[in-house]
């Protein structure tokens, strides 16, 4: 927690934000400056395709992307924005980003533009559009926090027990099993990521999140 927390704290020094994060968008959406693109910040080692990265190197389809012992990096792809921590492994699938993204090891905060995505792990499939959400992925688990929107959840084990999921503020995080076919989904607490942080990478593509001006509890 202490190292997401010192990262978010260097991001909000270093330009990111000048105010509070519910102003955030807004502030970006109606400057004259384009929104980033590419590795926007990085702390320790991050590789593209197994190549030492740098601050403002593109992600391009195809592209893998990995964090080592205590590094984060943020990174934005059109209309998408990503944190990604430590340990962690994603794989840009398809000749223009149509095919989505497998996360093949490790945590990934997301926010997506509009259009459809699909997300895959070892244990399920995440079809999304225009949504937020934080995962973790292991071999034989997975954690998913749908932050806000719409999502399609396909357990690999058991298609036939896919759910839509549809949330406003972090109401229905659940784990997602790769061994247990009679309930590979079931309910999990709200862990490991925070509004501030999703607030952060929606500025980054010029939007708010939808919770920001709605009165409730903050994560």
């Amino acid at each position: 927690m202490t190292n997401r927390r010192h990262f978010l704290q260097r991001l909000l020094a270093a330009g990111f934000a000048n105010s509070l994060p519910g102003a955030i968008g807004s502030a970006l959406a109606a400057s004259d400056k384009p929104l980033p693109q590419g590795i926007v910040r990085m702390n320790g080692k991050v590789t593209v395709n197994s190549q030492t990265a740098s601050q403002g190197m593109l992600i391009r389809p195809g592209d893998s992307i990995s964090t080592g012992l205590d590094t984060e990096t943020v990174y934005v792809i059109g209309q998408d924005a990503f944190l990604q921590r430590a340990n962690s492994t994603v794989n840009f699938m398809g000749e223009t980003f149509v095919g989505g993204l497998r996360i093949v090891s490790g945590k990934l905060l997301a926010v997506f533009g509009k259009q459809k995505k699909t997300i895959y792990t070892s244990v399920a499939t995440i079809g999304i559009r225009g949504t937020g959400c934080y995962i973790e992925a292991a071999t034989s688990r997975m954690y998913i926090c749908l932050c806000y929107g719409e999502a399609d959840f396909t357990p690999a084990i058991a298609p036939e027990k896919a759910a839509r999921i549809v949330t406003l503020h972090h109401e229905s995080p659940v784990w997602i099993s790769g061994e247990n076919h009679a309930q590979p989904i079931s309910k999990a607490p709200m862990i490991n990521h925070s509004d501030a942080e999703l607030a952060l990478l929606e500025s980054l593509v010029g939007r708010s999140t939808p919770f920001e001006s709605a009165p409730g509890k903050a994560y």
